[in-house]
């Protein structure tokens, strides 16, 4: 990054989960003289009493206790599963069972972790919450920025977007300038136990890597199975659960059309799934709701921007109509599997401007 903020050293609390990016980031701001605590959130579910996530339950958790022994800092854990239930399961299932598919991960940045977390932070009197995302923040004359992370194949700015102000000008992210490799690297140095340790892919309060089988300890009677149809509305099989399913899917179907056949649309209305060639799961224009920008824009009717479907998706130049309270998005080419639900994150550059939930997609 060109420029990074710098804040005075004062007390900081270090987001632990357990794992080498939040160890690193804590034994950073420790060597650099701040007065560094660590906070770990447990997750407890009723439904999996035995199956703990890794990066919230037990083992996480003695993990950061650990780490936070070898730092000689003082470690909290906080019960975090009333907040986890009403601001982000809740929504997750609620989305899924409209046929939208969610991303768990933003709305817990935004209320958890920058909310609940924060204000836990500053009630031990400290004027920082440090995680281990892979991000940056710049200072300007307009205020504070979200930016790329150096290592831009591990970069995390798109979960970050829903960030405002308030939360930026106490937030760090003490590894936006180093690789991956490097905080490897780094934890070795520190001496960390966690240096190797693999870093979790799955959503942390799944107690499997299949949200089907969570969706289905909670809605035992909700899944109504319906018809899969082609575009002409040919049927062509049944689904199991609108809940069960993506824009984009192929395997899964148990549909031989002699081509691969994907999900192009979801009729939740109808308790209808539709499906196509690839070619059809392609659109170049959608509506989003509930935008947040993390500056505000200038009053421009149309911006330039380059739009992140998806955190595995590749940035693609679109521009951004402002009308009646909506945004429409509309890419220089078509993009595969926009998905309701998911979230559209708009960049400029290294620099995040902010997004919105993919709420319609429109089709010529």
């Amino acid at each position: 990054m060109t420029s990074k903020y710098q804040p005075k050293k004062k007390r900081v609390v270090v987001a632990m989960s357990g794992g080498v990016d939040s160890s690193v980031a804590a034994a950073l701001l420790k060597s650099r003289g701040y007065d560094v605590i660590g906070m770990t959130m447990c997750f407890s579910l009723a439904d999996s009493p035995k199956k703990k996530p890794n990066c919230c339950g037990p083992q996480g958790i003695n993990d950061a206790r650990r780490i936070a022994g070898l730092l000689d800092m003082r470690h909290y854990v906080v019960n975090m599963q009333p907040h986890l239930e009403k601001y982000v399961i809740k929504d997750f299932c609620q989305e899924y069972l409209k046929g939208r598919t969610p991303n768990p991960c933003v709305r817990c940045n935004q209320y958890l972790k920058f909310d609940f977390l924060l204000k836990k932070a500053q009630s031990l009197q400290a004027q920082y919450l440090a995680t281990g995302h892979y991000a940056g923040i710049l200072k300007s004359r307009r205020g504070f920025e979200l930016r790329k992370a150096k290592d831009k194949t591990k970069d995390q700015s798109y979960f970050l977007y829903r960030l405002n102000q308030e939360q930026l000008r106490y937030a760090l992210f003490p590894l936006a300038d180093y690789t991956k490799q490097e905080v490897r690297k780094l934890a070795a140095k520190f001496k960390l136990p966690v240096a190797e340790k693999l870093a979790s892919q799955e959503i942390c309060f799944l107690p499997s890597p299949d949200y089907r089988k969570f969706l289905q300890s909670r809605f035992k009677y909700e899944f109504q199975p319906g018809p899969i149809v082609d575009k002409e509305g040919n049927l062509l099989g049944q689904h199991k659960g609108i809940a069960f399913y993506t824009i984009g899917q192929r395997e899964g179907l148990g549909i031989a059309r002699g081509y691969p056949v994907y999900i192009i649309a979801i009729n939740p209305k109808e308790n209808k799934i539709i499906v196509g060639k690839k070619e059809d799961a392609y659109c170049a224009e959608f509506l989003i709701r509930n935008p947040h920008f993390i500056l505000e824009p200038a009053r421009k009717k149309k911006i330039a921007v380059r739009v992140r479907i998806r955190y595995n998706h590749k940035e693609a130049p679109a521009q951004v109509f402002s009308r009646d309270g909506m945004l429409r998005v509309k890419f220089k080419k078509p993009q595969f599997a926009v998905t309701c639900g998911q979230s559209a994150v708009f960049y400029q550059r290294d620099k995040v401007l902010g997004g919105g939930i993919i709420d319609k997609v429109l089709k010529g």
